[in-house]
């Protein structure tokens, strides 16, 4: 599946432009003390960067296998094409980990919804999402990547991939590698040339 279509299918497009492009600016930025993850600085009070940079060096909350299984997630909605990179090229996974991190409401239904992809993989495949195959995996996934198809007992499912989904495209989209694909230049400035030769002509002020 390609990037396009990949987005189609799991409903990325209908994402606002306003949530996609709300982080593309030109930052200057540092590196935290204890991570590579660069802090945005500019136009942001001192506080707010010593929080960033403090999140950032706290002790993960994801561990290694749910971490593995973002990086699967994150990597199926958004694939890595011929314009691009995946979303795990562009950091993705770390940036649900920050988020979860700076908006805390975020972790229950996380830690929830991946045990749920796990439960469900073990009752079907005999092994956790992340050790199932790719064909398994992206079987489950379509019985909840569509919540207008799903069935009533996959909610739960539903509602953890529409926030996974979403936290994807975000992650994706405002990241350099996101910016670049969408073609994002933000405001420039514009380049007077004078008036068009025709329009002078037109006034018969050629010449002049």
């Amino acid at each position: 599946m390609n990037r396009r279509e990949s987005l189609k299918a799991l409903g990325i497009g209908t994402l606002s432009a306003t949530a996609l492009l709300a982080g593309c600016k030109p930052d200057t930025e540092s590196k935290s003390a204890d991570t590579d993850v660069p802090v945005p600085t500019m136009g942001r009070q001192d506080n707010e960067i010593a929080r960033d940079k403090a999140l950032l060096g706290e002790k993960p909350f994801f561990d290694a296998r749910e971490m593995a299984t973002i990086t699967i997630l994150a990597d199926l909605i958004i694939p890595k094409d011929a314009h691009s990179g995946s979303a795990s090229d562009a950091k993705v996974p770390d940036f649900i980990e920050f988020i979860v991190k700076d908006e805390p409401q975020h972790q229950l239904p996380m830690k929830g919804g991946l045990r749920w992809l796990d439960v469900q993989c073990l009752n079907r495949y005999n092994n956790d999402f992340k050790d199932c195959t790719q064909q398994q995996q992206i079987e489950l996934l379509n019985e909840i990547a569509y919540p207008f198809k799903a069935k009533p007992e996959m909610q739960s499912g539903v509602t953890f991939f529409n926030k996974i989904r979403d936290l994807t495209a975000i992650g994706f989209f405002t990241s350099k590698m996101g910016i670049e694909y969408l073609g994002y230049k933000g405001n420039t400035p514009g380049k007077w040339e004078g008036v068009p030769a025709d329009v002078l002509k037109q006034y018969g002020l050629e010449g002049v």
